[in-house]
């Protein structure tokens, strides 16, 4: 049977509705922590539920929650927001990035690097595979995405090792995979890792796309199959919303509709509206949709089918775990 696991459990797909693909609700990263990169911490759960009523009041009924352990990860914080406010969240198993690597592991006298370089890739296999089976950080709130991450424009050894290890968690249990992209970079040349282990790539997405516009790199990722999600809706700092459409709305023209996911990768205080009265999870919904949909007809794409796809039909096919 299909199913779409979430932190309060296993639910059909069709039962995920308007999605969120890329979000952080509570995170306390070590490596920010000890440079202390306050806005960078998302340490206040009730700050945070706030932040998760508004998107549910604004329409919303699903958020991925892309933190990983090396991010900082709370499952347990992040379970009793979505018991309380009703709003589905799918957690994540892996790991992120190798720069992270250097801080230390809360409560141990090593860092996340000394951990990955002394595991085997199986041994991380093995990780990863119970956080999505049994439980993340000593609770049973379960995974239901297993993720791996580079840095820009470059993979290290440890971060080949990480990848090959997402992979076979994932041919282990079928969880959806997903990459991150730092600044958008090296998702083509993640590929070849990921083909080495045999992996169908209609069951990753790549995060970060419009943080590299590069619509010829965009084109050959969606060939393969893979989910492009544009998850840095609102920071303007990087590109102007016009950007990011332009992206998108040329992958639905070449044929890529069904492989677009959109979030907002609010991993700050600086963009939640419950810390700092920033947009906040809100603003997708109510202020760049019904711009989307306005710029969609007017180059001649159904507005409203391309953001039922995004939100709701894409999420509801990613996010599904396929037994290989």
């Amino acid at each position: 049977m299909s199913f779409i696991r979430t932190m309060l459990g296993d639910i059909k797909p069709e039962d995920l509705g308007f999605t969120y693909s890329h979000e952080h609700i509570v995170c306390r990263p070590a490596y920010w922590q000890e440079k202390g990169e306050d806005d960078l911490l998302l340490d206040d759960p009730v700050k945070s539920e706030r932040e998760v009523r508004l998107y549910k009041e604004a329409g919303g009924k699903s958020i991925v929650d892309a933190t990983a352990i090396d991010y900082g990860r709370d499952p347990g914080a992040v379970r009793d927001i979505s018991k309380a406010t009703g709003v589905q969240i799918i957690g994540t198993a892996g790991f992120n990035k190798g720069f992270l690597w250097s801080a230390k592991m809360p409560g141990e006298n090593r860092t996340y690097a000394d951990w990955i370089a002394s595991s085997t890739e199986d041994q991380l296999a093995d990780f990863i595979i119970h956080e999505v089976e049994d439980g993340m950080n000593g609770t049973d709130v379960k995974g239901g995405q297993v993720k791996f991450g580079t840095g820009y424009n470059s993979i290290t050894d440890l971060e080949i090792k990480t990848i090959r290890a997402a992979c076979r968690a994932h041919l282990a249990t079928g969880a959806p995979m997903h990459a991150h992209t730092e600044a958008g970079t090296m998702a083509l040349q993640q590929m070849k890792y990921l083909k080495e282990e045999g992996i169908d790539l209609h069951n990753i997405s790549f995060g970060h796309m419009d943080r590299n516009p590069d619509k010829w790199m965009h084109r050959k990722i969606a060939e393969t199959g893979a989910y492009l999600c544009f998850d840095g809706i609102a920071k303007v700092k990087y590109y102007p919303e016009s950007v990011r459409i332009d992206c998108i709305l040329s992958l639905a023209k070449d044929g890529f509709q069904k492989q677009i996911l959109v979030s907002g990768d609010t991993a700050r205080k600086s963009y939640y509206y419950s810390y700092t009265y920033a947009l906040g999870l809100p603003y997708i919904i109510q202020g760049w949709v019904p711009r989307l949909i306005e710029e969609a007809d007017a180059r001649g794409i159904d507005g409203e089918k391309l953001v039922e796809d995004i939100f709701i039909n894409n999420p509801r096919e990613c996010f599904t775990f396929k037994k290989v």
